[in-house]
């Protein structure tokens, strides 16, 4: 597939795009997390129950990414998430309409579908069969400008929900998602599937070869330690972002406080991601997993030490947000350099299905070491698993035909 030139990149639909993913993380994902201390504190609804909630819904998005990345190999990404788009903002609606925990339960689950459909990796997937080689700096761009979406939801559902309480927050997300990803979505995906057909034979395009990550031992390693890897440091990411409130406040620390600090770590992976861009031609893309689980893992530890001297947390969102704003740039990067573009989006949809699964129950297991040991032995734990995540990339042999640089 040939290189596109400065002209002929898409800008503009990446652009829009950039700005819908932006919308749909901060309505559909960021909104539980900035929102949960406030459904406990209105409506009674147990911490470990929500996140329980939660962790199903990501369990179904996780279980749905295959069939979503088959979709979009045969062409349908504009429907896909345009359509996840729509869904997804009647039943985030929905939500403010009941008192019932078992319907809310029900309804986040359904939105495990929306997320699937909506969320970075059909986006990915999107871009890398319109683009190919050329999809990492139209992906460096999108997760720039979507680094973005917790600034944008803890803040605003916080303040939506002092003036009008949780329900006005969650129709108002809904309504940002509908009015505004929604139209975009389809306006950038479309463009960006107009490339795809025009830039590949029609015979490839509709019969693509397959791929599978199983097809050799050599495969089946790499697919595995990626997996691992990617699947050890989300979950960490994961944990601390859903429980990050709680934390902060456990520590002693205020409401307006812990919601600076929340939202500090988006804009600290947009930093990362820069760094990244400007260091690109010295740090192989396997330095620079290892760097980031380096770096959310001494996180943790900031976090934990947060309780002795507060403004650790400062150093805690400069280490969390560059940390996990680097490394899930990789993902997508290095699948593409470890195992090639041909059905990128079925096998990146495979991958998702780990990983995706384990940042889903990573909130609802932080629950649980919570109950047994509190947030002390929850952040050695996820401490513990950035080390295993540095040991899976640290094992990743990258192949010789592959680029070796991001």
């Amino acid at each position: 597939m040939p290189t596109l030139s400065r002209s002929d990149f898409p800008i503009i639909g990446i652009a829009a795009l950039a700005v819908g993913e932006t919308i749909v993380w901060a309505a559909f994902y960021y909104t539980f997390p900035a929102l949960l201390t406030r459904w406990e504190g209105a409506e009674g609804w147990g911490k470990t129950t929500l996140t329980a909630a939660f962790a199903g819904t990501i369990m179904l998005s996780a279980l749905l990414a295959p069939f979503a990345g088959r979709l979009i190999d045969r062409g349908h990404g504009p429907a896909l998430m345009t359509g996840a788009a729509c869904a997804g903002a009647g039943l985030l609606a929905l939500s403010s309409l009941t008192s019932s925990l078992a319907l809310f339960v029900a309804i986040w689950l359904c939105l495990g579908v929306v997320m699937a459909g909506a969320l970075y990796e059909p986006c990915f997937a999107v871009v890398t069969r319109a683009l190919g080689p050329d999809a990492r700096r139209a992906i460096t761009g999108i997760t720039l400008v979507a680094g973005f979406a917790g600034t944008l939801s803890f803040p605003m559902n916080h303040w939506i929900a002092e003036i009008g309480g949780w329900r006005l927050a969650a129709q108002a997300m809904a309504a940002l998602a509908l009015l505004t990803a929604a139209p975009l979505l389809w306006f950038s995906t479309s463009r960006l599937e107009s490339y795809a057909l025009a830039r590949a034979p029609a015979p490839t395009r509709q019969n693509p070869p397959p791929d599978a990550p199983s097809a050799s031992p050599s495969r089946r390693r790499l697919f595995f330690l990626l997996t691992l890897g990617f699947a050890l440091v989300g979950a960490a990411h994961s944990l601390v972002l859903n429980h990050l409130l709680p934390i902060l406040q456990s520590n002693r620390m205020s409401e307006d406080f812990a919601v600076l600090v929340a939202a500090g770590v988006g804009p600290m992976q947009v930093v990362g991601r820069l760094a990244i861009l400007g260091f690109e031609r010295y740090l192989s893309n396997r330095v620079v997993a290892l760097t980031s689980c380096v770096a959310v893992g001494l996180a943790a530890c900031c976090l934990f030490g947060a309780q002795f001297l507060p403004l650790l947390a400062i150093l805690f969102v400069v280490l969390q947000g560059s940390g996990y704003g680097t490394v899930s740039i990789m993902r997508p990067v290095m699948l593409r350099e470890t195992l090639g573009d041909a059905n990128f989006g079925a096998i990146s949809g495979e991958m998702a299905r780990y990983a995706t699964a384990a940042a889903a129950l990573a909130p609802f297991v932080g629950s649980l070491l919570w109950l047994v040991g509190g947030y002390d032995l929850t952040l050695l734990v996820v401490a513990a698993s950035c080390a295993v995540a540095f040991a899976a990339f640290a094992a990743l042999a990258v192949r010789p035909d592959r680029p070796s640089t991001c």
